[in-house]
């Protein structure tokens, strides 16, 4: 069994920052001359990886940037959709919400589509609303909608956008590198992700995946200098280098932690070991009463939800502090329609850790004199 002690790192069962492999923090002791050759070089393989994972090779091309998740996000809906365009937004949850924000600071016109937090996106809804207005231009999706763990199926809705011949815009942040996604079978413009998710790199880079004929026709759409992907890519492709200091120890181990990647089998290793952390978190809690917000078909085993014990001994706050002096950190709640809080899967932990997490909760529930995790 892990064991943990004051002077260690706590195990994160978060939806990202993530426990990273020491190799992967190791990476990050030499310092790089961003003009420097082997820096170049570098920054090139991780580009050229991040392509090939989802089979865009060819077709599409990687746009890293400094910054979180949703810094490349902004970026990327800023250079992709004109200002003359009309996006629609694909909601159930708050990263989709997050998206129409920024289309409004972005000044873009958009419609939404909404489902319950515990609902997929829908294609056949999606079907008949693209049938129904022919002013949409793009489609705006997320992968796994974090604020439950819910997957969305984005094979089926890039299907549909392809039918009538819209833009597809995935969120992948919290997906890509665990959840297949093949630019051969879904015809996507652009996915987004970072570097500290599924990939198992620490944060401080974003990055999209876009096609090159989208990114092309780009030019000038930016509300943004830093955030301009046209031309932070055309400048890239002439000379390998960032346009602005880039963030070189985060892509050192970015890269390092792509090497991991592979070795581990890639998506099929990688969805594989968090498919099992899952089950074995899932598992664990329901026998201590505790109950997901999803069905398993629609959970991702990224992110798993739980009902609020209704146990008034259960206070969250002092759970998680207890959980924390044990080792592990869990993340609360996002939803609004009930109480809740969430446990991760992801990130360079397996069995040993979510076993360790199990008898941590359950220990923590005895002191606290909680008889049951079951919701109100």
């Amino acid at each position: 069994m892990t064991t943990h002690d004051d002077t260690s790192d706590p195990w994160l069962l978060t939806p990202g920052p993530l426990t990273t492999a020491p190799e992967t923090k190791t990476a990050m002791l030499h310092d790089w001359g961003s003009r420097d050759e082997a820096f170049i070089q570098l920054n090139a393989s991780v580009r050229e990886r991040l392509v090939g994972i989802v089979h865009g090779q060819g077709t599409h091309v990687c746009v890293p940037l400094q910054g979180s998740g949703t810094f490349v996000v902004e970026a990327t809906l800023g250079t992709l959709v004109p200002r003359d365009a009309k996006a629609l937004v694909l909601v159930n949850g708050t990263y989709g919400k997050r998206m129409t924000k920024i289309l409004d600071t972005l000044s873009r016109a958009y419609g939404v589509m909404e489902t319950p937090e515990d609902i997929p996106c829908q294609p056949g809804d999606l079907d008949d609303v693209l049938a129904a207005d022919p002013d949409i231009t793009h489609v705006l999706v997320v992968h796994c909608e974090t604020t439950s763990g819910i997957l969305n199926p984005v094979e089926e809705i890039g299907a549909v956008a392809a039918k009538h011949k819209k833009a597809l815009l995935i969120d992948a942040m919290s997906a890509l590198g665990a959840i297949d996604l093949d630019a051969r079978r879904t015809p996507f413009d652009a996915v987004m992700a970072s570097s500290n998710k599924c990939l198992e790199g620490v944060p401080g880079m974003g990055f999209a995946i876009i096609r090159k004929t989208a990114l092309t026709a780009a030019e000038g759409n930016a509300h943004s200098l830093v955030l301009d992907l046209h031309d932070q890519w055309a400048a890239m492709e002439k000379n390998g280098q960032w346009r602005f200091t880039p963030p070189t120890h985060v892509i050192a181990a970015f890269h390092e932690a792509l090497e991991r990647f592979d070795a581990e089998g890639g998506v099929a290793g990688r969805r594989a070991r968090y498919g099992e952390n899952c089950r074995i978190l899932v598992d664990g809690m329901r026998a201590l009463g505790f109950e997901t917000l999803l069905a398993d078909d629609i959970q991702a085993p990224i992110i798993v939800t739980f009902k609020m014990p209704g146990d008034p001994n259960f206070d969250f706050n002092d759970v998680y502090d207890r959980l924390k002096k044990q080792g592990y950190v869990i993340y609360p709640g996002n939803l609004t329609k009930a109480p809740s809080f969430r446990m991760g899967c992801i990130g360079a932990l397996g069995p040993d850790q979510m076993r360790g997490a199990l008898k941590a909760v359950e220990d923590t529930l005895d002191k606290m004199g909680v008889r049951t995790g079951a919701p109100r």
